[in-house]
């Protein structure tokens, strides 16, 4: 795919906009999609060009769905996506459906795609909503007002033969991932009280690549030595329905084997473990093992500071409780969108700040409180054995596991819902929004 070539001479046709949006993930795209379709002049700035791979479990629950269908994006079958019912867990000794729950807020079914097909098309729907997106185009830095210490634009480099340019813009929205760059350069770092996970995952031909289960192992046994021993992990299997299966595991670094572990031969002992006919061989590796960070909790704030809004990873805005980062880069790129096409419509500077000073409190109301509970919860479970009595006791108790799912996937209904959904929105309305 080529990249956008609008002249770059001309400051009002190709280098000003309302907003420009750094990094076309999912958080980037969503933003960017919305914004345009409120009317925003946007620009979308990716590093690389479209097919490019990430490191994911390419599973989505319903909260991913959720916004697939807010962007307009063909989610079809025939389009190329794998429905799935719900969750497959196994841990002691028991194997357990669940169905994802019927809500009134979130569908009830989730999908598969791989990341490098998935991410071109929300940046695709984005292009077609109005947004003007550059490919090849590597942010190197913010540009800075000396007098008000506001971001007013980026400069990048651009195209293959790296040609640096300077975009301006009043607002910047970074969503260049975990990096994010652009946010160290603006003075926000990572908060070390935050926990961080890590996901590493390769594809295999298998026979079991047509599956209506994501599948989820809470049990991640390291059978290397003369002594299994049990890993603070889950391991994941999600069939693609394209002959091969997405296989991984993730980690928490709350656990004390975070650091001297090398989890690219824990995957490989892992698969090694698995029955023969299901294809988890070093045969069989259609790629390589990758890993990639997850940053969870809000492990970087404040969100929005002088005229700089933080969008997914780069907010961290991964769901400490299961590992999720898409439905969240997702939401809060809607989320942002909207602050910023309401702070668009005021007339003067000082209110403008106001409302864009309103999106820190827009994620911690709608986040907070359940990320705090998630930061506990990864406490817990960094203790292996801890995982492994909760795995045997309770799996054990259907309807316990459904209430689990709930918490786990954040799936309730906010209002109207059942006994499970009230304690839940409950439990997150008390906990701290920090």
């Amino acid at each position: 795919m080529t990249v956008v070539t609008e002249s770059l001479s001309d400051p009002l046709s190709g280098n000003t906009a309302d907003v420009i949006v750094v990094g076309a993930g999912p958080a980037g795209s969503t933003t960017a999609y919305h914004l345009a379709k409120a009317g925003l002049d946007v620009l979308l700035l990716e590093k690389t060009a479209f097919p490019r791979e990430k490191v994911c479990g390419d599973g989505l629950t319903p909260r991913a769905v959720k916004q697939l269908v807010a962007m307009g994006i063909d989610i079809s079958e025939e389009a190329g996506w794998l429905r799935n019912k719900g969750l497959r867990i196994i841990g002691g000794g028991v194997r357990l459906q669940l169905d994802w729950p019927d809500l009134a807020s979130f569908p009830d079914y989730g999908l598969v795609r791989k990341r490098d097909d998935f991410d071109e098309q929300l940046a695709r729907q984005a292009q077609k909503a109005g947004a003007r997106l550059y490919e090849r185009c590597n942010v190197s830095g913010p540009v800075v007002d000396d007098r008000t210490g506001r971001i007013t634009g980026v400069t990048a480099k651009l195209g293959e033969d790296k040609r640096e340019v300077t975009f301006h813009a009043p607002l910047v929205v970074a969503a260049d991932g975990n990096s994010t760059r652009l946010s160290l350069a603006m003075g926000l770092h990572r908060r070390e009280d935050r926990p961080m996970g890590v996901a590493v995952r390769t594809y295999f031909t298998s026979p079991r690549h047509d599956d209506d289960y994501l599948e989820s192992w809470l049990e991640l046994w390291d059978r290397r030595g003369a002594q299994d021993r049990l890993l603070p992990g889950y391991g994941w299997i999600f069939g693609m329905g394209d002959g091969t299966s997405n296989v991984g595991l993730g980690v928490l670094n709350t656990s004390a084997a975070f650091k001297e572990l090398d989890w690219r031969e824990i995957l490989k002992a892992w698969c090694a473990s698995m029955p023969e006919d299901w294809g988890y061989t070093p045969d069989n590796m259609t790629g390589p093992i990758r890993g990639a960070a997850l940053p969870m909790a809000f492990n970087r704030q404040p969100h929005y500071t002088r005229g700089l809004l933080l969008v997914g990873d780069a907010g961290g805005l991964v769901n400490p409780f299961n590992g999720e980062g898409i439905a969240y880069a997702m939401e809060s790129g809607a989320l942002a969108a909207e602050v910023v096409v309401q702070a668009h419509s005021r007339a003067t500077p000082a209110q403008r700040e106001l409302a864009l000073q309103r999106y820190p409190r827009v994620l911690k109301d709608t986040y907070g409180g359940y990320y705090t509970l998630g930061r506990a919860f990864v406490k817990l479970i960094g203790n292996p054995k801890v995982m492994q009595i909760a795995a045997q006791r309770g799996l054990t108790h259907p309807m316990l596991m459904k209430f689990t799912l709930k918490l786990l996937a954040n799936l309730t209904d906010p209002t109207g819902g059942d006994a499970m959904d009230r304690i839940i929105n409950g439990l997150s309305r008390v906990a701290p929004k920090a």
